[in-house]
């Protein structure tokens, strides 16, 4: 399998993901609670928990999902928990513009950087391994588009945007998808504070 191939099945994952975006709203909708919802969320987070301690110590392969899983994965949590962990935290801390725009971020702006990266990368930064100004720029820009569409403004977006390429590309070893709603998620709600 190619590396392009596998990554575009990584982040159809990502995508479905979103259902976890879909049931916090109904979630929220049908009891009318934020606490509620969330509380679904983290019980999916504790499900998923308890399934990484079986694949990791008990060595289990889970059912489908070991073939999306990295090599570096293999003996620590794998994506999964701090991509559920990333939408929690948005969804708690954040008012719920910011917290969609960050999700959709970690999603988009992450596929659109590993898609063009791999697909399109010939300027290579040196410093960081497997990483492609064109991934970098696509990022940002997939990130703009997300932050205008769903903040119309560019003083709260630019900054998202640009938060979210930076985690993205600087902090290898930092989960992304736990990194960047905290870190754009903060820069927005703190900039939607500032400038309302």
């Amino acid at each position: 399998m190619s590396k392009l191939t596998f990554e575009l099945k990584r982040k159809t994952i990502h995508v479905l993901g979103l259902l976890y975006v879909l049931a916090y709203w109904l979630t929220f909708k049908i009891f009318d609670s934020h606490q509620i919802a969330i509380l679904l969320l983290l019980a999916v987070v504790l499900i998923i928990i308890t399934m990484e301690f079986f694949r990791i110590v008990g060595k289990k392969k889970l059912p489908i999902m070991h073939i999306f899983m990295r090599a570096k994965e293999e003996n620590s949590l794998g994506g999964q928990v701090y991509y559920v962990l990333g939408i929690i935290l948005a969804l708690s801390l954040f008012e719920f513009p910011i917290a969609m725009a960050v999700i959709l971020m970690t999603v988009f702006g992450d596929m659109a950087a590993a898609i063009f990266g791999i697909a399109f990368g010939k300027h290579w930064i040196k410093q960081l391994d497997e990483t492609a100004w064109e991934g970098v720029i696509a990022e940002f820009v997939v990130d703009l588009v997300i932050g205008y569409l769903i903040l119309s403004n560019w003083v709260i977006v630019i900054p998202m945007a640009f938060m979210a390429t930076f985690v993205e590309t600087i902090f290898p070893h930092v989960d992304d998808n736990l990194a960047i709603p905290v870190f754009a998620g903060f820069i927005g709600q703190a900039l939607k504070l500032l400038y309302p």
